[in-house]
């Protein structure tokens, strides 16, 4: 008997006990359907975070100055020992990165550093909403050089205007986002464009005119709000050299972002950048350096979502088994139904190959079918699900195919015993079987 006749006969046997049919599919179709949904579920949650943390910068290092602990000095004894209770935790000017320090970096990775970008932080600024002049509109201030808005630009166009240069000194301008514009001036974005803008910082006003307007992003990480109900984020961007003028801060950094050009490989660069700022502070027996990475961090956290979805997917692969006895339960029952089938079979010389072959068929055809309207009915729950967290549904292609080999792997198993029973029965008895 040939391989679609085998099929052929498998179909006409379902159809034949429908609803026995569907109930022996049920584990299957459950059983597949949790691990689809639960799959779907996963890659949509894995995919949203490396997304959104991938538009924060993968190809960034941040160096950023941190406290030597106890081991990293010199003495062990307790004469040695610097109490770190007792250290500041504010680095002074001498101990922070300056620019000799960045510039001998970018001339000794020429190829593997893109830019490097810098920022000052001034703090929060408040000002009067413009047309209610009873609310307070509190936005951030940002000091940052030219590599910081080249970076923002690349999400967020400039809508109108100029972003600021290098170049601009101390000079009393800056960006502002279309919503604070909105907000805080009331006039189109165009019109924005030179107006004075009054911002009270620690206490102290400052005029700033607007050079130029970027488009508002609502995802932005910058904090921007106002005692409405409605959540505000944005930052006034303000040069370099105005911004150490407000705070009076020196020329140095505690800490700065690497952008790494295209190609290279992160995670030995990672460690390449921290041991080369590492080097300055061999003498400094409170401060060091450290380089981190967002694409670590991404493979970490990606890696403990797909950990989570496999082991839930294991459990819920439990019922799988579950349907596999039910599978064997029934083909033991239609071996038994169909024995003077089987006995005439084998009187009229079917081999005990092609009795096996044939409900082994049976089996896989019946499981092949309750997995393929499990997948459908796990893409579809997984796709509610993820809908209603507010995730892109992302069905695992590898999960389905693997779901639909396991279904089909457990029809050859479960199938097997029954199979061999019918092959094995004596054709003579079972013509006597009443």
């Amino acid at each position: 008997m040939g391989f679609f006749e085998n099929i052929s006969l498998a179909l006409a046997s379902l159809r034949g006990n429908k609803m026995r049919s569907l109930l022996t599919m049920l584990g299957i179709i459950i059983g597949i359907a949790a691990v689809i949904a639960i799959e779907t579920i996963g890659g949509s949650m894995t995919g949203a975070v490396t997304d959104s943390m991938s538009g924060m910068g993968v190809n960034n290092i941040t160096v950023s100055l941190t406290q030597k602990s106890s081991d990293d000095e010199m003495g062990t004894t307790a004469m040695d020992v610097t109490l770190r209770w007792f250290m500041d935790s504010t680095p002074s000017d001498e101990d922070l990165m300056t620019d000799e320090m960045i510039e001998e970096y970018q001339a000794a990775f020429p190829d593997k550093v893109s830019a490097i970008q810098k920022t000052v932080s001034v703090g929060q600024a408040t000002l009067q909403k413009y047309g209610d002049a009873d609310t307070t509109i509190t936005a951030s201030v940002s000091g940052a050089n030219r590599a910081v808005l080249d970076g923002i630009a690349d999400d967020t166009p400039l809508l109108t205007g100029r972003w600021l240069n290098d170049g601009d000194g101390d000079r009393r301008i800056c960006n502002v986002s279309s919503k604070f514009v909105e907000q805080t001036m009331g006039c189109s974005d165009a019109e924005a464009v030179g107006r004075s803008v009054t911002l009270t910082i620690n206490g102290m006003p400052y005029t700033f005119y607007v050079a130029g307007v970027y488009e508002y992003d609502d995802s932005s990480s910058y904090m921007f709000g106002s005692i409405d109900d409605d959540s505000i984020q944005t930052t006034v961007y303000i040069p370099m050299d105005t911004a150490r003028a407000i705070t009076s801060s020196s020329d140095g950094y505690q800490s700065f972002t690497v952008v790494v050009a295209d190609g290279v490989d992160m995670t030995e660069f990672v460690s390449t950048t921290g041991s080369f700022f590492a080097s300055y502070y061999t003498r400094n027996d409170t401060w060091t350096v450290e380089a981190t990475s967002l694409s670590s961090l991404i493979e970490e956290m990606t890696s403990i979502l797909d950990t989570l979805s496999l082991g839930i997917s294991a459990i819920a692969a439990i019922s799988l088994l579950v349907g596999g006895i039910g599978v064997m339960n029934i083909m033991t029952v239609s071996v038994t139904e169909r024995t003077r089938e089987i006995g005439t079979r084998k009187a009229l010389g079917a081999p005990s190959s092609a009795i096996r072959l044939q409900f082994i068929t049976e089996s896989m055809v019946l499981c092949l079918i309750g997995g393929i309207i499990g997948v459908s009915l796990g893409i579809s729950l997984g796709a509610a699900m993820a809908s209603a967290v507010g995730f892109a549904a992302r069905p695992s292609v590898s999960a389905i195919l693997i779901a639909v080999g396991f279904s089909m792997a457990i029809g050859l198993f479960f199938g097997y015993y029954p199979a061999s029973k019918a092959a094995k029965m004596d054709p003579i008895e079972a013509l006597r079987y009443e």
